[in-house]
């Protein structure tokens, strides 16, 4: 850590500022911060201001060691490349492998070189660039492919193939005509209902710009749940807190989302994301603005599964039914939530249990001290007395297959898990499903002699131009326009080549947008058949992103190998 001291003084009588200035260094912190922190006593100190980067890390790579000898070299120099650049992040997935993300093409040579020539100094190999996507639902369309109102054609359809849907659900699961799907756990002691809506894209904006403050949220409450003793919470946390609730509330509007705010259970994925789960069951009062002392600690029935219910939403938004992508922008609603008394049973065993063995092993401890004779177990005596008390064979065999029950489909904090993030699946697929994709800000400096040329380049990747002017008192014209990141790479050489090096873009990742095309449409109207053709493949590019993604990550792909499998193929014509 490195910072500049100044001191200024005033030599005899002359009314000149001489300034001193002093390089202070602190070592043995690189374990500690990565590339810049603030240093406090205390812990509620805000921090100062951080450091704001134009540029987003969004394309990533797998790096790996040509020779795997030298992995200790790779490790210690993606380390030190981490720290030397601001704008590039080292990660570690669940797979073991190591993932570099940068901000574009040209920031992606630039660390690979920097790694390879001065940090790591090792020939490495790297996997092609994994573009993210998000996955997200959309309300009810309008129009057609064809920007026709639909009729009662399109509506039929629409409707045999929501009953071809309904037919490949499994049994058990029901799923209403407005998207509320309800669904049991395995040992059917608990009943889900959970409904999945769009959010608004300021709330879904909102909350991606408060992601740290919502991180900061989570451990305060976390904090308070667990009974420790939290820290001095600062005041401006606090304001922040409620400022942030008071926009929610405000985008919030509308009889749909009436006590939306207030009934927010969770963030997610990792609990600070752009999707929200929402309560909305008799009995359970608990929400994620404890940490602003307005909502107690809530004991009721539910209080020992609300965990479990959380980490299934978590678990949904984490990976999508699409292509396992992250949700963005949906919001689930628990709107019934019942578990028999069986349920409620098992979990107070289990409790129960638990508190047993912490007084036998506490006992144990203390079998050395005299007074260790005059204690008493109570989990023994309860055995004892229920001994002392025969048993009918009926209830026994009662018990043993209650046990065996719940031994069959595990824990049932397990199944609750498993439950809802079927439930949250098979919501978001009752409605509208689309793809988001990275969005890059593009700005080029071109003449007008090549604007047409600049054009050709754009609209061939997907790109879309947004403003036009002349610089004053020149002749060059600066285009502003959006383009995927998925279609960015090769741009820049491309579009040189194009206009003899008279264009010039510099691209800048801006955010995420809606592909507005349905990746799983079929044409449905004679209109549609003419325009789009028998397969309508060609045009869909949702579907396109969408199939590239399962296959990279070994998922099924409902795609024909074989065309035209009929017709006799050789390997030269004259054959």
């Amino acid at each position: 850590i490195v910072c500049l001291v100044s001191f200024h003084t005033t030599l005899f009588f002359f009314p000149v500022l001489f300034f001193l200035q002093f390089i202070l260094g602190i070592g043995g912190l690189q374990d500690f911060v990565l590339k810049s922190a603030t240093l406090s006593t205390s812990p509620a100190c805000p921090p100062f201001t951080p450091l704001n980067f134009e540029a987003t890390p969004i394309v990533r790579v797998a790096v790996e060691p040509k020779h795997p000898s030298d992995m200790p070299q790779l490790v210690r120099g993606m380390k030190l490349l981490n720290q030397a650049d601001p704008c590039v992040q080292v990660l570690i997935q669940e797979t073991g492998e190591h993932v570099l993300v940068t901000a574009g093409e040209v920031h992606l040579q630039r660390c690979l070189d920097d790694l390879k020539e001065r940090f790591a100094k090792i020939e490495i190999s790297v996997s092609a660039p994994i573009i993210p996507f998000r996955e997200t639902i959309t309300r009810p369309p309008k129009v057609d492919m064809v920007n026709e109102e639909i009729g009662k054609q399109q509506k039929v359809a629409v409707i045999h193939q929501a009953k071809e849907d309904q037919n490949k659900i499994p049994e058990g699961i029901q799923v209403d005509s407005d998207g509320l799907v309800t669904i049991s756990t395995p040992n059917k002691h608990a009943t889900l209902s959970v409904r999945a809506l769009p959010l608004p894209e300021e709330v879904t904006r909102l909350l991606e710009e408060n992601s740290d403050l919502i991180r900061t949220m989570e451990q305060l409450s976390t904090s308070l749940n667990e009974d420790k003793k939290a820290h001095e919470i600062n005041q401006k946390t606090i304001d922040k807190i409620k400022e942030f609730k008071q926009k929610l509330e405000q985008n919030l509007q509308g009889r749909k989302w009436r006590n939306a705010v207030d009934h927010i259970w969770s963030f997610g994925p990792r609990k600070c994301g752009p999707n929200i789960l929402l309560h909305k069951f008799e009995g359970y009062k608990n929400s994620v603005w404890q940490c602003l002392g307005n909502a107690e600690k809530e004991v009721s029935k539910y209080g020992d599964f609300d965990n479990s219910i959380v980490s299934g939403f978590q678990l949904a938004t984490l990976s999508g039914p699409m292509c396992e992508e992250p949700l963005m922008g949906v919001c689930f609603t628990v709107e019934k939530l019942e578990i028999s008394k069986a349920g409620e049973t098992l979990s107070a065993k289990s409790q129960d249990s638990g508190e047993c063995g912490a007084v036998e092993h506490k006992e144990s401890e203390d079998a050395v001290s005299p007074a260790s004779n005059r204690t008493v177990d109570v989990c023994s005596e309860n055995e004892q007395s229920s001994q002392s008390v025969p048993k009918s064979p009926e209830k026994v065999n009662k018990n043993k297959g209650e046990v065996l029950l719940t031994d069959c489909y595990g824990p049932f904090s397990g199944q609750l898990i498993a439950t809802m993030k079927e439930a949250c699946r098979y919501a978001l697929q009752a409605k509208p499903q689309r793809l988001m994709a990275a969005m890059y800000t593009c700005e080029i400096m071109a003449t007008a002699e090549v604007l047409g040329r600049v054009y050709a380049v754009l609209s061939r990747r997907e790109g879309r131009v947004l403003q036009e002017e002349m610089k004053e008192g020149t002749d060059v014209f600066i285009i502003k326009a959006v383009l995927p990141v998925a279609e960015s790479f090769g741009f820049a050489d491309e579009i040189r080549k194009r206009t003899s090096g008279l264009a010039s873009p510099q691209l800048v990742f801006s955010h995420w947008e809606i592909i507005s095309s349905d990746p799983f449409w079929v044409p449905t109207t004679e209109e549609e058949y003419l325009h789009f053709g028998e397969k309508a493949d060609s045009e869909n590019q949702a579907r396109k992103y969408m199939n590239a993604v399962r296959k990279r990550k070994g998922l099924y792909v409902e795609e024909k190998i074989v065309e035209h499998a009929e017709k006799q193929r050789t390997l030269s014509r004259n054959k």
